[in-house]
């Protein structure tokens, strides 16, 4: 069966893409944990902010920190709803255009919800 026939992808690469989705998901994990710990150490720390800082340093690096923690929190959600497709079978469907999403591309970013030719006619 050639790819451009096939209307969604079969269980065996579900089974592939899932265990991508979930070290990934793992790492995410971790790397939010990390940031939420460097917030907690801040909080938790004397005066609230790390030695030989600054307010105005202090205030841009607890910024930071949270921007990079939302990002990887937006990014869980969109690694677990991929996960929710790929349980329902509709993993890999791009929503623009009904098509398949190309394996290359779920391999990079597997949360994705649009095929290449759909993202770049946003």
């Amino acid at each position: 069966m050639q790819a451009q026939q096939q209307t969604r992808y079969s269980d065996a690469e579900l089974t592939e893409f899932k265990a991508i989705i979930d070290n990934k998901l793992a790492e995410a994990r971790r790397q939010l944990q990390f940031y939420l710990d460097q917030m907690s150490e801040q909080t938790n720390s004397e005066d609230g902010k790390p030695r030989g800082l600054d307010d105005g340093t202090t205030t841009m690096a607890n910024e930071e920190i949270n921007r990079l923690a939302g990002r990887q929190q937006q990014l869980i959600q969109h690694l677990e709803n991929a996960l929710l497709r790929i349980q329902n079978k509709v993993y890999g469907i791009c929503r623009q255009t009904g098509e398949l999403i190309s394996a290359d591309r779920l391999r990079i970013v597997p949360h994705t919800t649009l095929s290449i030719h759909a993202k770049q006619n946003r």
